[in-house]
């Protein structure tokens, strides 16, 4: 898990600046996700045999032929059983792709992020930014179309406009086209 700071704003007070992390799945759910998951069901392991699909668990790709495990998912519940947040009927289950034993996990820099800090794992042409309040109510949504500037930009640049607003505790990172969760983003600090 990293920390930015959004250097597009950055002020002499560097503390003022928005401050986000990037989270995969915290290690102590993927246990509890890699015996039961969200939906109650045991989870199923699937060999992914073009590879290329996002992981959750290192926000990573997986390769050709690798074996997975594909899980139902409430990012919200978890984040709110966590934080004491109420989301109400924002609440959702969906599926997602995690290594079946542990992993390395995501290490947030080097040859795993973009220049300013994005998981290359969870790059795509088309993604929406679902930002939430601390009390778990959305606050809005943005498309990201990459290369469009009238589509928001850079990630990055999406995440730190959304931690701009102090109303912001988290944001999360979906897909266009199957609507799933990709990462999870919190304010840090």
């Amino acid at each position: 898990m990293s920390t930015y700071t959004d250097t597009q704003t950055r002020t002499p007070d560097q503390d003022s600046a928005p401050r986000y992390e990037i989270r995969p799945i915290a290690p102590g759910v993927l246990r509890e996700l890699r015996v039961r998951d969200d939906a109650g069901r045991a989870p199923r392991v699937v060999v992914d045999e073009d590879g290329g699909n996002p992981l959750r668990c290192c926000l990573g790709r997986s390769t050709p032929g690798e074996r997975l495990m594909l899980v139902s998912y409430a990012p919200l519940r978890r984040w709110a059983a966590e934080t004491g947040a109420t989301p109400g009927a924002y609440d959702e289950v969906g599926p997602v792709f995690i290594h079946p034993e542990p992993c390395a996990g995501w290490s947030g820099g080097g040859r795993d992020a973009t220049p300013d800090g994005y998981p290359r794992g969870i790059e795509g042409e088309r993604r929406v930014l679902r930002a939430y309040s601390a009390e778990g109510r959305i606050l809005g949504g943005r498309l990201l179309i990459q290369g469009s500037p009238e589509h928001g930009g850079s990630p990055a640049e999406a995440l730190a406009e959304w931690y701009r607003d102090p109303r912001v505790a988290a944001v999360h990172i979906r897909a266009v086209e199957y609507g799933c969760f990709l990462a999870e983003t919190r304010r840090a600090g």
